[in-house]
């Protein structure tokens, strides 16, 4: 997506800007250290067959949703309890009180983390989009001379 101010000055035009290139970097998805090590160590030999989500260990499995901003980003994280109970702490940025899911297994738990990860990206992509729309058909409007 090309970014183009629409006209000088205007700070919601620099805001769009500013947002549609932080967008346009190609944010990585995130999870946790531990995911990622047990990602590569599950592919990472040939020999050595993928492992499944249940073999999967949930104490710790966390993501993080998209954003251009640590502070509005949500993050997922399976904590373990007593005996085969399983809870996910839902935050938003860095000091928010966790909203609590659980008790449940450890592969309901990481389905869990995954379908609201997976969820979160679909919304930040649809809001994306529109946003691009949105620019594009102003810039559309302002070309052509007509009025919004």
């Amino acid at each position: 997506m090309e970014v183009r101010t629409l006209s000088q000055g205007d700070p919601a035009d620099e805001a769009l800007a500013a947002i549609a290139s932080i967008l346009d970097e190609g944010e990585p998805r995130r999870g946790s250290d531990k995911a990622a090590a047990r990602d590569k160590s599950a592919g990472g030999d040939n020999s050595t067959p993928a492992r499944t989500t249940t073999e999967v260990e949930a104490d710790g499995y966390s993501k993080i949703g998209p954003g251009p901003m640590d502070a509005i980003r949500f993050r997922w994280t399976v904590r373990h309890a007593d005996g085969d109970d399983y809870y996910v702490d839902e935050t938003i940025g860095e000091n928010s009180v966790p909203i609590v899911n659980g008790p449940m297994s450890a592969e309901a738990a990481i389905r869990l983390v995954d379908e609201r990860e997976a969820e979160a990206q679909q919304r930040f992509d649809r809001l994306r989009n529109e946003m691009a729309s949105h620019t594009d058909t102003v810039e559309l409007i302002q070309l052509g001379g007509g009025e919004a």
